[in-house]
């Protein structure tokens, strides 16, 4: 089975700015619009939990070496999506990755906004099934803390920011039509939650993967539309201001039919994997 288009920042075009890098492909996936598709540029004091990961000494510095995404869920700890993390992608094992970064309060990449600070310690779900994406999570703990105020709170289960049809906003740096476009700023798209019956028939299994409602959600318009694309993986789905999803995967961006799949976040609340229990909201811009 041909494996769902994992939403990493695996594009020869951007790699090759490193000599270490592995020309990882995809197939292009289909423009809608213009982020990340189908989106709109947003200052990161609108949403300051929103992080890039970054390592210059993999991807070079034409982003600041900008991978994926993550999100603070605390002020030493970051969730991002765990296929970011392998060793396809780093080029070691997550804990022996020179020049792993976390990227906080930054909107330009390539501004002097912000601070960079490193990563101590990298914590992927060991319930993580690659081959399907399920439990796409990883926590990052940082050598140095992020301000209270940068901190989102965490949606657990039954929480009504996951009902269908929720307006919600995801966050990144990623591709801004499906066909290689990268911008170097923030980037936000307004979708809304769907049920998961509607991701079920959506990916029902095959070629374009399987939706699992116990460890996934997806979001985005029926007849495509605004969506997440490569290089925003592990960035924030955000609703009633609770983070309920990181870009996981999907068929393509803003395909019609075809929605975004995110990590369930109540799944990491049940887990307790993060080290923290859902918080209260962020109440900030």
């Amino acid at each position: 089975m041909r494996r769902p288009i994992a939403r990493a920042l695996i594009r020869p075009l951007v790699l090759a700015a490193a000599a270490t890098a592995i020309p990882l492909t995809a197939a292009a996936p289909e423009a809608a619009g213009s982020v990340v598709v189908g989106g709109f540029p947003v200052d990161v004091s609108q949403s300051p939990w929103t992080v890039a990961l970054s390592s210059r000494d993999r991807f070079g510095g034409t982003r600041a070496g900008q991978f994926c995404g993550g999100v603070a869920i605390g002020r030493t700890t970051v969730l991002t999506a765990a296929h970011c993390l392998t060793e396809e992608v780093l080029g070691a094992p997550p804990n022996e990755a020179r020049d792993l970064k976390v990227i906080a309060g930054r909107t330009d990449l390539l501004s002097a906004e912000g601070k960079e600070i490193a990563v101590r310690e990298v914590r992927i779900n060991p319930r993580y099934d690659a081959a399907t994406n399920a439990g796409d999570f990883a926590v990052l703990t940082l050598t140095a803390s992020l301000p209270q105020s940068d901190v989102i709170g965490m949606a657990a289960a039954g929480d009504p920011a996951y009902a269908p049809g929720t307006s919600a906003t995801v966050y990144g740096w990623g591709d801004t039509t499906g066909a290689g476009d990268y911008p170097r700023q923030l980037r936000a798209a307004r979708v809304r939650v769907l049920s998961d019956a509607q991701c079920e028939r959506a990916y029902p299994g095959g070629v374009d993967g399987a939706y699992r409602a116990e460890s996934m959600l997806c979001a985005g318009e029926t007849q495509g539309g605004p969506d997440a694309c490569q290089g925003d993986s592990g960035g924030p789905l955000v609703a009633e201001g609770r983070l309920i999803g990181l870009v996981s995967w999907g068929s393509g961006c803003g395909r019609a039919g075809s929605p975004g799949v995110y990590t369930r976040v109540s799944e990491v609340v049940r887990t307790g994997a993060s080290g923290v229990g859902a918080r209260k909201p962020h109440t900030g811009a």
